[in-house]
């Protein structure tokens, strides 16, 4: 507890120093949201008691390196988790967020590429079921990408954040893999332009 109250501490004494003068408003916002340590922005909102809380923790675990090579990424839709392979037989397992019925699949990938804090364009299949939703959206903490995008391929599925942390463990996404913010900043720190995914359904 001490240690998060000087990281706290720390934070606005930053903010002030910088010439702003803090405002009640901007102190409750370095209160309620875990910030990111590269680029300063805003993660996600904190659970009770002010502890932002990842929906399903990550882990290392036990997982049969036989079938996949260390730096490859296995998705499992099913199960909802998503395992980042290392050697020795482990791998770091996150959860995940999957496509509801009808929108799963299966297959390789490799990633294409990679951003921070993206922006979002929805692609024209979703405007058609969804005309609500807004043509384009700044990244930012209330983008439904979240704090970064790791794209699959030429398609337009990625792994990405998520403004909706509760969702993470569920069937609601239209075919990508969302991911807590701060999982997703952990494994796009560790895949690079090149990693295989392998996506199973089973």
């Amino acid at each position: 507890m001490r240690s998060k109250s000087i990281r706290l501490t720390l934070l606005l004494c930053c903010a002030l120093i910088a010439g702003a003068s803090a405002t009640r408003a901007e102190i409750q916002f370095l209160q309620t949201h875990q910030i990111d340590p590269d680029t300063r922005q805003p993660i996600g909102p904190r659970g009770p008691g002010g502890v932002y809380v990842v929906p399903i923790p990550r882990t290392t675990v036990f997982f049969d390196g036989k079938r996949y090579k260390p730096g490859e990424v296995v998705i499992n839709t099913a199960e909802r988790r998503l395992y980042y392979v290392l050697d020795d037989n482990r791998a770091i397992r996150y959860g995940i967020g999957v496509g509801r019925v009808g929108f799963t699949w299966s297959g390789v990938k490799t990633v294409s590429h990679k951003r921070e804090w993206p922006d979002w364009a929805p692609p024209e299949q979703m405007l058609k079921r969804r005309p609500d939703l807004p043509r384009y959206m700044r990244g930012g903490e209330n983008n439904p990408l979240g704090a970064r995008a790791i794209y699959l391929g030429s398609t337009l599925y990625r792994i990405h954040g998520s403004n909706e942390p509760e969702t993470i463990g569920q069937a609601v996404s239209s075919g990508c893999f969302r991911m807590a913010n701060e999982d997703v900043i952990d494994l796009y720190s560790r895949v690079k332009v090149g990693t295989v995914v392998h996506v199973l359904q089973k």
